[in-house]
Order: C-alpha cells, then sequence, then structure tokens
C-alpha cells in the first residue's frame, strides 16, 4: 500500500515501453534482423535477478527503520474511553444484584421518576458495545447511549449486569429498566421480550485467520468448501441462518465470542459473526480478518431490550433513539467506538518516579 502510487505510474511507463519493445520486435522479425544472443540474454537476466534481490532488500531496511512495527492496537481498545466525562454506579458482575420493590406496582417511568435512578443492564461479552478496559471502568458504544439517556431524562444512572435468560423467561423490571448491550432482535426474542425500534444495523461477517479472508469473501466460494466446519453463536436465529447459507458445513454451536480462539481438535475454519463485532475482536487477535460474503450482505438490527414489557417507556425510547439519530451523536459514537476513530493509546504523563526512577512501572 505504501508503494501503491509508485508502481502505479512505473507500470504506465512500463505499458508504454512494452508496447514500444514488441513493435520493434515484430518488425525486427519480419525483416529478419531479429537475432538470439544466449549470453547478452543470460547477461539480462543475471542482472534483473541482482537488481531485484538489491531493491527488495533495500526497501526492507528502509520499512523497518522508517514504519514502527510494535502492535499496540489490543492497547488501543483496551485503553477506550468515554468521548464525554459522566459518572455512573456500576455493578460488576461478581456482585448481586439488588432488587428494585415497586417494580411491579408502578409504571416503568413513574417508578424512574420516583428513585431518580435509570436502571440499565449490560451483557458480558459485548464488544464494543458494553466492556470493561484496562483501567477497570465499563465503556463501550451503548454504555455512553445509556448515559446519553439517563442526562436526557434527567436522573443518575446505575449499570447493572443481565442475563441472557432473558430471551426465553422476559426481563425482570425489578432487576432493571432497559438492556442496552448490543442485543440483536429476532422474531424468537421478540415473542418474550419488548424491543425498543432499531437504533444499529450490523452486518453479517465470517471472522477468519489472514490466509483465509479472499476465500471467505463470496457465498459460492464458503459454499464450495469440503469439510467446513463453522463456529456459530449459541442463538437460534444464527444457528438457523448459517445452517440455511452453509447446509453442508459442519455447524458448531459457540457460547461466547472468546471461545473462537481457543484450540480445537479438529480447528474451526471461521466462526460467524457481524462485521461489527469481529472488528473489534480481531483487534485483540490480529492473526484474524473479518470477511464480509458477497453478494447479499445480511443485516442484523440491533435494539434495546425494555423490561416488563412497559409500551410507555418503549415509547420515550424509540423518540429519543430518533433524536439521537437526528441530531448525530448515533453517528459520533459509531465512529468513536466501531471504527475507531480518534481513538489512540493514551500514555501518562511525564513522571520521575516511573520514567527516571523507575520506581513504579
Amino acid at each position: 500500500m505504501a508503494i501503491g502510487i509508485v508502481n502505479t505510474h512505473f507500470g504506465t511507463l512500463m505499458a508504454a515501453v512494452h508496447t514500444l519493445t514488441m513493435a520493434l520486435l515484430g518488425a525486427c522479425a519480419v525483416s529478419g534482423a531479429l537475432k538470439i544472443n544466449g549470453r547478452k540474454l543470460m547477461s539480462f537476466g543475471i542482472t534483473t535477478v541482482l537488481l531485484t534481490i538489491a531493491t527488495i532488500g533495500a526497501v526492507r531496511v528502509l520499512f523497518a527503520a522508517t514504519v514502527p512495527t510494535v502492535y499496540d492496537k489490543d492497547k488501543v481498545l483496551a485503553g477506550m474511553q468515554m468521548l464525554r466525562d459522566a459518572s455512573a454506579r456500576v455493578v460488576a458482575g461478581a456482585e448481586p444484584v439488588p432488587r428494585v420493590d415497586d417494580a411491579t406496582r408502578l409504571p416503568a417511568l413513574d417508578r424512574i421518576r420516583k428513585r431518580g435512578t435509570l436502571r440499565v443492564g449490560y451483557l458480558d461479552d459485548s464488544l464494543p458495545y458494553a466492556f470493561v478496559n484496562a483501567r477497570g471502568d465499563l465503556v463501550g458504544f451503548d454504555v455512553e447511549m445509556a448515559y446519553h439517556l439517563a442526562q436526557d431524562l434527567g436522573v443518575a444512572l446505575e449499570l447493572t449486569p443481565a442475563s441472557r435468560a432473558m430471551f426465553t423467561t422476559g426481563l425482570d423490571p425489578a432487576l432493571c429498566d432497559l438492556v442496552m448491550s448490543g442485543t440483536a432482535i429476532t422474531a424468537e426474542r421478540a415473542l418474550q421480550v419488548l424491543f425498543s425500534t432499531s437504533y444499529l444495523d450490523e452486518t453479517l461477517a465470517f471472522v477468519v485467520p489472514d490466509r483465509q479472508r479472499a476465500a471467505f469473501s463470496e457465498w459460492d466460494r464458503i459454499r464450495a468448501m469440503p469439510r467446513l466446519r463453522v463456529g456459530v453463536p449459541r442463538a437460534p436465529y444464527f444457528l438457523a441462518k448459517a445452517q440455511e447459507e452453509l447446509p453442508q458445513a459442519e455447524i458448531v454451536p459457540i457460547d461466547a465470542m472468546g471461545q473462537m480462539f481457543e484450540r480445537r481438535d479438529p480447528p474451526l475454519d471461521a466462526f460467524l459473526s457481524t462485521a461489527e463485532r469481529g472488528s473489534a475482536y480481531t483487534l485483540l487477535h490480529p492473526e484474524y480478518s473479518v470477511a464480509v460474503p458477497q453478494p447479499r450482505p445480511s443485516k442484523v438490527p440491533l435494539a434495546y431490550v425494555v423490561a416488563g414489557r412497559d409500551e410507555a417507556l418503549a415509547t420515550v425510547v424509540n423518540t429519543w433513539i430518533e433524536l439521537k439519530r437526528k441530531d448525530g451523536t448515533i453517528e459520533a459514537l459509531f465512529a468513536h467506538w466501531i471504527l475507531g476513530r480518534d481513538a489512540s493509546v493514551r500514555k501518562p504523563r511525564f513522571s520521575i518516579v516511573r520514567d527516571v526512577l523507575h520506581w513504579i512501572s
């Protein structure tokens, strides 16, 4: 990529010289003036090989001296912070979730106003929508959206862990008011919980080793692969989608995204995920890439789960999502948390104790 522009211009020159050379060779051959000199051909061949080796070696030395080779994208992801300063009470996953006594007696909006706190649930394994950064802070796209919602409602924010069991038993309003954690909408889930309107669409993709990225870029090539083993999230929608698109493949249910990178015997060829989530995980595992199969990229809508199927709260959230879409908040958060724009490794300020005396790391 670095020398692509130079190659393009040099290629144009070579094309012109090639055309002129073929014309001269053809004219000489027709006139009988074409003669083959083996010694000169060998001399030119050896010279070409030596020049090629010297050029590649020089470029390698140049890039080694000027291009940084230390991989730090995993540190960038772990070091990401909120775009705005905000505070909230966070209940860690190991702590018991306190129940709300008035959850069944009062409508959602009334109990939120009464206690002055919005309780938002988050799911584990929800990178980049909700995760713990290197400082131990709960951050992510939907975590920051929760801060915006609490501020717009004029209440404090409390973040509590939620369980995926809500998709089979419903979301108990005594645990939280909403779940904001990159939750995909499916027809089966909609039978058990009430979703808000969609605020973001993800694109179905494969997470594969770098060398396999091109092979997984087209559905026809993927379907032609023999003995294909694909890891799929243990969710009916994804399992059914994988079986529909790849009827010949062996589908291996996976409980968490992190399990994709564990050693297996026999190994998995790919993992079905979405481009947005997969890209975040490939920062942690740079030997993997994301491949979006063509044609017909499939979209997966994301929404928030409303506890107790409360229609009044859902209406407020739906209106709020539309406002955040119109004022550019969702676009800005997508650029930061999904695309990684303006994200960089934050180095600590200079310290004599750390940088000179090396008493701390």
